[in-house]
């Protein structure tokens, strides 16, 4: 058989270990490591339909890439499975050679499997894609690999898809996935974000729009897509997280700012809303432009507050959930539980009777850093009268990274003569993981379990179970969102130790003794949000 040069230097420019050509869709032409590879000899390989070489999951975005190509065009390289076991993965370059007949020139290495999870159609979870696009952007700033933040917009596809029976919106979506991670760096490197938007990952290479042309040519459905650049000056972590937080942002209010400016020029703008919200945060934290209110936590034994929790308010009357969420983000958390701790301190430290008790929340960044736990003793050795007085809510809005320096860090804070508590019992996935490794003094049970016991029999089976094997640990218990007499008597039966809630008081500037129950009127409050985070 003669071979063109042409594929040869197809061989030699790819520095592959196997050269595949294809043409119509089938393969023409195998030459090299055809066995160490694909566990294929080349001439098994010639004259299979390209796309059943890999499996089911991957065949779309295969299609996808040999749908646009077209004279000059390269894709890749991307990471495909191989079809049938053992599990095999390559890495595809695709290349349509000029003057070559259309046909496409594929070189093959072998691949390690891609890290993270990704679904049966091949993209990847929100959580996944974000873990995943962390590492690559740090590791561009190393190797100056240019990446950028696409998104990609399917505008109309609701309504084609109301259309459809569920097998073919189903066959819609494969489509729609295989081609948009083929626009991915390494063609994994995509997520669904609602059910008309994508984004991904991709190598800074040509203008959004030929991208945009080429997934309408894949799909047969109108898209655009809009780019946002990382900002040079800002580490890769942050800038990362700053996109994330003004994806979600630009997700909830959409173009409402600006209705006439592009899609893109609006993500842009949203990262820098979101920087620049960030520095001010910064500010507000280190100069301490905030204030703490206070609401008890009442012993029901006795009807007493035992203590009050402290929640911190910002002077712009922003939301401090969304803003302590931010902080978390945004790596300020830490420095904001710091000065928590020193206001809540400081107003131990003046409380002339001795009686108050102050609990503060630390988020599970801020507790494996050994730092807190110095900032407390030396505050603690500075005010005296504050020992014994200052309780420590571990929160779960941020995943403890490190259980055994948490309880190392934790054991260190009651010997200083705190009490600890975990707070949000239920409400992150890692709970009974926590309880298990982390010795405490108190759990605190989420408020969407609490707060509908008087109407929901499984939510009291749960909650007396959890009261039990805490009783059993020697940890007592906390009900939160307790808001009305009926969910009171429910979690007093239950065994709870204490309830917190609007039953009792409201958060206050000072800390005020709790209020009968027959002078309150409970107030509406939005599911999810924690009392915790205010």
């Amino acid at each position: 058989m003669s071979i063109d040069p042409r594929r040869l230097l197809g061989l030699a420019f790819a520095s592959a270990d196997l050269l595949m050509e294809v043409e119509n869709g089938q393969v023409i032409l195998a030459l090299g490591a055809a066995q160490r590879i694909m566990g294929l000899d080349e001439r098994s390989v010639m004259g299979r339909v390209f796309r059943d070489l890999f499996t089911a999951a991957d065949r779309p975005l295969v299609e996808a890439v040999l749908n646009v190509m077209s004279d000059g065009f390269r894709r890749g390289p991307v990471t495909l499975r191989m079809a049938g076991e053992p599990p095999r993965h390559v890495n595809l370059t695709m290349r349509a050679l000029p003057d070559n007949g259309g046909r496409i020139s594929v070189s093959v290495t072998p691949a390690p499997a891609p890290s993270g999870q990704v679904d049966e159609i091949g993209l990847r979870s929100r959580e996944s894609f974000e873990d995943i696009a962390r590492g690559l952007f740090e590791a561009a700033r190393v190797t100056g690999l240019e990446l950028e933040l696409a998104m990609v917009d399917f505008s109309g596809l609701d309504v084609v898809r109301d259309q459809l029976s569920p097998r073919e919106a189903h066959a819609l979506d494969v489509k729609l996935a295989g081609a948009v991670r083929a626009e991915s760096h390494a063609g994994g490197m995509a997520t669904r974000l609602s059910s008309e938007r994508f984004a991904l990952v991709r190598t800074k290479s040509d203008h959004p729009d030929d991208m945009a042309q080429r997934l309408t040519k894949s799909t047969t459905l109108t898209a655009t897509a809009h780019v946002v650049p990382l900002d040079a000056g800002v580490a890769p972590a942050r800038g990362l997280k700053a996109l994330r937080y003004a994806l979600d942002d630009f997700l909830r209010e959409g173009l409402k700012d600006s209705p006439p400016i592009s899609l893109s020029e609006a993500m842009n703008r949203s990262v820098k809303r979101t920087l620049a919200k960030a520095g001010a945060l910064g500010v507000a934290v280190s100069q301490r432009r905030f204030t703490l209110a206070y609401q008890p936590v009442v012993n029901l034994a006795t009807g007493i507050a035992h203590h009050h929790e402290a929640l911190v308010r910002f002077e712009d009357g922003g939301s401090p959930f969304q803003l302590i969420r931010m902080a978390e983000e945004l790596d300020l958390i830490e420095e904001l539980d710091h000065a928590i701790a020193e206001m809540a301190v400081q107003r131990l430290a003046g409380d002339r009777t001795g009686a108050i008790k102050l609990a503060v929340n630390v988020s599970g960044r801020t507790i494996v850093n050994e730092g807190f736990v110095d900032h407390i003793g030396r505050l603690l050795a500075k005010h005296d009268k504050a020992k014994g007085r200052l309780i420590f809510e571990i929160t779960e809005s941020s995943a403890i990274d490190d259980l055994p320096r948490a309880n190392q860090h934790i054991q260190a804070l009651r010997g200083l003569g705190s009490l600890v508590c975990l707070d949000d019992f239920g409400a992150g996935a890692s709970s009974f993981a926590y309880l298990q490794e982390l010795s405490l003094d108190i759990v605190k049970i989420d408020g969407r379990y609490v707060r509908e016991l008087a109407g929901s029999g499984r939510d009291g089976a749960m909650v007396r179970h959890l009261v039990q094997m805490c009783r059993d640990l020697n940890i007592r218990t906390v009900a939160e969102m307790v808001e009305t007499v009926e969910v009171e008597e429910v979690v007093r039966k239950a065994g709870v130790d204490f309830a917190q809630g609007w039953l009792f008081g409201k958060p206050a500037d000072k800390p005020q003794p709790a209020l009968k129950v027959a002078s309150v009127t409970p107030a509406a409050r939005r599911a999810g949000i924690s009392e915790g985070w205010g």
